[in-house]
């Protein structure tokens, strides 16, 4: 199908990942702007003039897009209202360090510089991440263009949200690792996010203390009311927009805060793994 598109080049290959064929890509192309989008998006007609506008500007090296969707399923509606709070934060930023594939542009030369996409990512999770992360390592800008529009088809269940949520955070730990100052900060993730990962332990340990003291004033109780105030800000946003998504939203935050300190700390204990078996085979 693609051969019948004029000026269309098909590219194959036996598969390396996604990082590797986009870096296949790169090297292949002859213009001096990059735009990728992932098999699962539809760009807007007018998505590549949105695309490259920001380049107009010699400073910029990577410009992002943004998701929207067609979808009604309560889970695609939550995730659709997540992006647009992201895409709110990054909005009043005049730089971002943040850049997904699904809607991403990079100056070609300067993505050769950085040998592309990281092909330790074996999966198309973080290796787009990773990539923002160290060209913001050099202080090269990036710009937010949110009328460069793709639709996508977001989870639509609670378990296939739960999974993707897993498995982004599995990743997202192997791109802080090698980019550690962003673990304190980037354009995209909210901050509070971060502190809604400790629900869970937290409020495990609070029913275990409640079981030994058993306080007038149960801890279990105060860890709730503490997680539900942090969902707050991102609840009322939601309600102006969605009803329904706003006040579901503690109940997906508490769930979403879960898979992903399942994800994190898998990711840890894998990386732990890894490191020991490579002090055993250096010490042989």
């Amino acid at each position: 199908m693609v051969e019948g598109y004029s000026g269309v080049q098909l590219i194959t290959q036996a598969n390396a990942g996604p990082a590797a064929a986009r870096n296949r890509g790169a090297l292949e192309a002859r213009g001096k702007l990059l735009l990728f989008t992932d098999d699962d998006c539809v760009p807007m007609p007018d998505w590549i003039d949105a695309m490259i506008e920001p380049f107009r500007d010699p400073e910029i090296v990577g410009v992002k897009g943004i998701y929207r969707t067609h979808q009604r399923r309560l889970a695609a509606r939550f995730v659709q209202m997540e992006y647009e709070d992201r895409y709110r934060r990054m909005a009043s930023l005049p730089t971002i360090d943040f850049i997904d594939t699904y809607s991403a542009g990079f100056r070609r030369d300067r993505f050769l510089e950085m040998n592309g996409y990281d092909t330790s990512f074996p999966m198309a999770c973080a290796e787009d991440i990773e990539l923002s992360y160290r060209m913001s390592a050099r202080r090269w800008k990036m710009k937010f263009a949110p009328k460069a529009i793709v639709y996508h088809t977001h989870p639509d269940t609670l378990w296939w949200y739960l999974k993707k949520k897993y498995k982004f955070a599995f990743w997202r730990v192997l791109a802080v690792r090698k980019n550690p100052s962003k673990a304190v900060k980037d354009s995209h993730t909210p901050q509070l996010m971060k502190l809604q990962l400790l629900f869970a332990p937290a409020l495990l340990l609070a029913v275990a203390c409640d079981l030994v003291v058993r306080p007038a004033l149960p801890a279990a109780v105060i860890v709730l009311s503490a997680f539900v105030v942090s969902t707050l800000p991102f609840g009322l946003r939601a309600i102006r927009k969605d009803a329904v998504v706003g006040l579901a939203s503690p109940v997906l935050l508490a769930a979403r805060a879960c898979a992903q300190l399942l994800g994190v700390t898998a990711s840890l204990i894998c990386g732990h793994r890894k490191a020991a078996q490579v002090q055993t085979k250096s010490a042989l």
